[in-house]
């Protein structure tokens, strides 16, 4: 991932809220697009011009060439607002997050995210890299938001579960079961994103709990009910694979080595 700056000159008078508001719509417009990940955009007023700090998947994750048609929306509201379009700075890597897949094709993919990734929440399914959004088609209503507001919800529920204090067994139901409200929402994803890149796409099963690690090892595929259980974990985490259900899932975590 890199660090990025978004400088907006003022070339007109304008107020601080009416300048405000457009960086925010222009920001969430690149967020939507996935060409820029989290949840936090800093941004400060200097004279005569505003800067953002953002980060991004690859150095040129905000070339225009990328843009949603929400994106060139959110341009023209920066000039009715009386600012520039963005002048992009690049400052460096960033230490602190997942390196970008490179792969130009690839044979499968995933949705997967924790309480602890903010990236882009397709995977190689080789490399298990994140996949930049934007270099997929959109899914819906011309970029990704329905997949990032799946994705917070997920992550929502993970913390949940994680912190082990309020709402525990629901949050672990919603992330677990291929049934669930919040599965039915992802493994409709992973069929229109299958559909679009012709390129199988899985959903992750969390798994916790269980009888005993014999039982684990033999439990079926929970929508099909075959065996789906893998000779070797893939990634080290998952140890299920349905081809035809396109699920993944993990050894449950209490016998985890």
């Amino acid at each position: 991932m890199w660090v990025c700056e978004l400088h907006f000159d003022c070339y007109q008078d304008t107020s601080l809220a009416k300048a405000e508001s457009a960086i925010r719509q222009f920001i969430d417009a690149l967020r939507h697009n996935g060409q820029i990940i989290g949840r936090e955009f800093p941004t400060a007023m200097h004279a005569g011009w505003l800067v953002s700090r953002v980060v991004c998947p690859e150095e040129d994750s905000l070339h225009p060439q990328y843009y949603s048609r929400q994106t060139q929306l959110a341009i023209t509201q920066l000039h009715q607002a009386g600012l520039t379009s963005p002048k992009m700075t690049v400052k460096g890597q960033d230490l602190n997050s997942d390196t970008t897949d490179d792969c130009t094709t690839r044979e499968w993919q995933l949705l997967y995210t924790t309480y602890l990734h903010s990236c882009s929440a397709l995977r190689c399914g080789e490399h298990f890299s994140p996949v930049p959004l934007y270099q997929i088609p959109a899914v819906a209503n011309g970029d990704f938001k329905k997949i990032l507001k799946w994705q917070e919800d997920w992550e929502a529920c993970d913390q949940l579960q994680m912190n082990g204090s309020v709402l525990e067994h629901s949050a672990v139901d919603a992330i677990s079961h291929p049934s669930s409200r919040l599965s039915r929402r992802g493994r409709d994803l992973c069929k229109r994103i299958e559909a679009l890149t012709q390129t199988p796409t899985y959903y992750y099963l969390y798994r916790v709990g269980g009888d005993s690690l014999t039982k684990e090892q033999n439990r079926p595929c929970p929508s099909c009910k075959q065996p789906w259980h893998l000779s070797e974990p893939i990634h080290g985490i998952f140890d299920f694979k349905c081809e035809p259900c396109r699920l993944v899932s993990n050894l449950s975590w209490d016998f985890k080595e």
